[in-house]
């Protein structure tokens, strides 16, 4: 082999001769890329010499033993094997590499699982046990909140011990635990809207089989919003529902615009109580169509508002100065 270079940069220009004897020991070379470069190294004669500095290219399948032979057979010291050093750009490739790896295990989620922390408080399903989802995907009615609703309402229906039968739209029903209470409390249908297919399959329909209520229940998987449009058709000849629970996620609605619609829609009629949960800071109507507010409770940083036809606020003032004079 013989090697040319001038003092200059300049390309390095190699020319490989071989005979017989010598293409067994080069037969690697067509198959694995050599890569030079040239190092000027004083010698005790006090000229320079050049020195060629190889590498292979990792996974050529060159052994130790070759690199040995090879420098041998050119001259140079076998024993004396400069590596080429890892690339900065290769670590940072790598770092990059483990960077992804790390970010992509944190943005995996966990899977969606259930506890059972509910109950059904009143009626031919007490103290049976609901499934909810852990975590705050979903987030139920509080039992004091539900409980204290629940008593208001056959109070107002003119009924302490049970609900008057009728006909509940649950809203953003997740659980169904509020559905479920109104059916163990005396209804006779409730329809259920609940847009996420893992609660209705994991959680909903799962509830509705333990308490017995599947066959007097109806699933609706689809946003409240769509629903509310849709409603002339869903409610056709059955007339307006006689119970509606609305208890949408706080962050996600904008109270003033869904009661406003909700009071537009063909669900309500003018016997119809309306359950709303709302946070603390909001500004409710005092009243919602033809309806009026009967009552405003407040849990905490949860507030309760119920909604009712004007004979039954007029019952309730009646029976409020009653209580008053005895």
């Amino acid at each position: 082999m013989a090697v040319s270079s001038s003092s200059i940069l300049s390309p390095l220009h190699c020319n490989f001769n071989s005979n017989n004897k010598n293409r067994k020991n080069l037969a690697f070379l067509s198959a694995n890329p050599l890569h030079f470069s040239i190092s000027s190294k004083p010698t005790n004669t006090n000229k320079a010499s050049s020195i060629i500095l190889f590498s292979y290219k990792s996974g050529s399948g060159l052994t130790a033993e070759d690199k040995k032979i090879l420098r041998e057979r050119y001259g140079f010291d076998p024993n004396e094997y400069i590596s080429e050093p890892k690339t900065k750009r290769r670590k940072e490739v790598q770092r990059k590499g483990k960077g992804k790896e790390v970010v992509a295990e944190e943005e995996a989620k966990p899977p969606r699982t259930t506890h059972q922390l509910l109950q059904v408080l009143g009626g031919k399903a007490k103290r049976k046990k609901l499934l909810s989802p852990k975590g705050m995907d979903v987030r139920p009615m509080m039992e004091v909140v539900k409980g204290a609703a629940f008593d208001i309402l056959q109070v107002a229906g003119g009924c302490p011990v049970s609900l008057r039968p009728g006909r509940w739209l649950d809203l953003y029903s997740g659980t169904g635990s509020v559905g479920i209470e109104a059916i163990s409390r005396g209804c006779s249908e409730v329809h259920f809207v609940e847009m996420d297919p893992w609660v209705i399959s994991n959680v909903l329909r799962p509830n509705l089989e333990w308490t017995g209520f599947l066959d007097v229940s109806v699933i609706h998987p689809v946003r409240v919003e769509n629903f509310l449009e849709q409603a002339d058709q869903i409610v056709g000849s059955n007339g307006p529902f006689d119970y509606i629970s609305v208890t949408p996620p706080y962050t996600q609605v904008d109270y003033g615009n869904l009661m406003a619609q909700i009071s537009e829609s063909a669900i309500v009629g003018e016997d119809t109580f309306i359950v709303v949960e709302y946070p603390l800071r909001t500004d409710m109507l005092d009243s919602c169509g033809c309806l009026v507010k009967i009552k405003d409770r407040r849990f905490g940083r949860t507030h309760l508002a119920i909604y009712g036809p004007k004979w039954a606020q007029k019952k309730r003032m009646s029976e409020k100065t009653l209580e008053n004079t005895v």
